[in-house]
């Protein structure tokens, strides 16, 4: 008998423990519980992976209740559609794809409405490379050859397409090559390709390898293109590579820049938006000590957002005026 007593107790609190555990499972999560967040970057060639890196692990020291990773991705397009998907929480993209993105495009089968801003980065200066002995003075000379224009799925491949046409060249013009930042380089280097166009902060780790060791060199957009660009796109811009960046650039050269946001879901929580925003405003110096562009970062781009920002961006706002 007391053995079958001690049974049905013991079963007794078998049961009461898988309630209970059950009961800690089921429903909503309690607000703060700990999660898991992703950050889509980009290649390992640029600046965004390094960049996401720096930031997806300041917001975890930050941040009791989350651990935020960067993930290595195929840039922009993908980044977005990612979001949308519901496979990662925030991403890098530039503004010409956070702007196609939710106004309409081929590359995302219609809009996607609930796209925010979360905060500005870097300005991209677009890199117009050439194989060491080409011929080619500018964009115009491109036709016939062998071109990069970024991964699929990429910022840099859209904007490749643009600066193409303003240039009088279309993908039917050139031999399109789809590579990666780090594959544009190795094949500038092997002479693989003649041409790479890449839109990246500087300095970049594919840039200076291209020029460092592969003897590619720089070439300008002039200003009459790059006004043509502004006049057709509105998140285009005027910039420059500063000389002394690069090997063999001693001189600032012109180009075109679109600037880099943080993007995100409109559903995500309003305390992780602040957090980002929180540490891009006081942690400067530790995202420069990863790269030099995060000295270009200014909050103040955002209210120019190319899309609307999320709600926790009006939420900061309203606790720092």
């Amino acid at each position: 008998m007391a053995r079958t007593t001690n049974y049905f107790q013991n079963s007794r609190r078998f049961i009461l423990v898988l309630l209970i555990v059950f009961i800690g499972c089921s429903g909503d999560r309690p607000e703060g519980a700990p999660r898991f967040l992703s950050l889509g970057t980009g290649g390992t060639g640029g600046i965004y992976y390094p960049l996401g890196g720096a930031i997806a692990s300041l917001l975890t020291l930050q941040d009791e209740n989350r651990t935020y990773t960067a993930e290595v991705t195929g840039g922009a397009v993908e980044n977005i559609n990612r979001i949308r998907a519901g496979q990662i929480d925030l991403a890098i993209a530039t503004a010409n794809t956070v702007y196609d993105a939710y106004f309409g495009s081929p590359e995302f089968a219609g809009t996607v409405p609930n796209l925010r801003v979360v905060a500005p980065l870097y300005p991209n200066p677009t890199h117009v490379l050439i194989a060491e002995g080409s011929k080619a003075q500018s964009v115009e000379d491109f036709r016939g050859l062998r071109v990069s224009v970024g991964a699929p799925g990429s910022g840099t491949e859209q904007i490749s397409k643009r600066i193409l046409a303003v240039h009088g060249l279309t993908y039917e013009d050139v031999d399109v090559r789809y590579l990666t930042f780090t594959e544009s380089a190795s094949a500038l280097r092997d002479r693989a390709i003649d041409a790479a166009i890449i839109s990246v902060g500087y300095p970049a780790a594919a840039i200076l390898e291209a020029t460092a060791t592969g003897g590619a060199q720089l070439l300008p957009i002039t200003p009459n293109r790059i006004t043509e660009l502004m006049d057709l796109y509105p998140y285009f811009g005027r910039g420059e590579i500063p000389g002394g960046i690069y090997p063999g650039v001693d001189e600032p050269i012109s180009t075109a820049i679109v600037l880099n946001w943080i993007v995100a879901s409109e559903a995500l929580p309003n305390n992780i938006v602040i957090n980002v925003l929180n540490l891009i405003d006081n942690d400067r110096q530790a995202l420069e000590n990863v790269s030099i562009m995060a000295r270009e970062i200014d909050l103040a781009f955002l209210e120019n957002a190319p899309i609307p920002v999320h709600p926790g961006v009006e939420q900061w706002w309203s606790g720092i005026r």
